[in-house]
């Protein structure tokens, strides 16, 4: 059977009542052999993330040889937490969050509540698209590092913050293995860097989480 006809099969299965989903690369992957080639090829190697280092395109702070994975960059929990005041959020409103740091004895994540974290490493990316991924071993402790947003932008240059949630209660610490980076080859030019729009909401460094910003938008 044709490959395609396989992939609409899981995707339909995906995607319920006939919606359309998006699926991340990783997801299509194991659709289509094709597609797993296509992609490998999409995504630097340990060689090549260094090269665009050496050359100053993609920036990590700070970089420990030892957590370069073969295709990959290991991040940490930054020593930050965050929660939101208001148990019901507005996606109009501008919903404030408390700050809190972590206990030397560690913290224990409860569900339910969704918490911001923060990477303790500052990137920047000036070629490549950067993309966020849990640590499997993260996930098999019941821990999601985001809710939707793993890609980043070319020109995106900040700590990373996350959207953490758990399935179970579950202590963390700060400075523990929270992701992994992985870089992808962008095609075409780029007109504008995430670093250059006056409308981009995320560009002021911080070593803290950063609170939802949809209420800048107008809808």
């Amino acid at each position: 059977m044709e490959h395609s006809a396989i992939n609409v099969r899981i995707a339909n299965r995906l995607s319920p009542a006939g919606k359309q989903s998006i699926l991340s690369p990783f997801a299509l992957c194991q659709f289509s052999p094709n597609l797993v080639q296509k992609t490998v090829k999409m995504i630097l190697s340990d060689k090549r993330i260094l090269e665009e280092i050496d050359k100053g395109t993609i920036i990590i702070e700070p970089f420990k040889p030892e957590c370069l994975g073969t295709n990959s960059y290991d991040v940490h929990l930054g020593k930050y937490l965050a929660t939101y005041k208001d148990r019901v959020l507005d996606a109009k409103a501008h919903n404030q969050i408390e700050h809190f740091e972590i206990p030397k004895a560690g913290f224990v994540l409860q569900p339910g509540t969704l918490y911001l974290g923060v990477t303790v490493e500052y990137t920047e990316t000036h070629g490549h698209v950067p993309f966020l991924e849990g640590k499997s071993s993260t996930g098999r402790l019941g821990i999601d590092i985001h809710a939707t947003a793993g890609k980043g932008d070319v020109g995106f240059c900040n700590t990373w913050t996350l959207e953490i949630s758990c399935v179970q209660p579950v202590r963390i610490y700060a400075g523990m293995p929270i992701g992994q980076l992985i870089y992808f080859v962008v095609e075409g030019n780029i007109e504008k860097m995430y670093n250059t729009k006056d409308n981009a909401k995320y560009n002021n460094k911080t070593t803290r989480p950063v609170e939802s910003m949809m209420w800048k938008n107008n809808f």
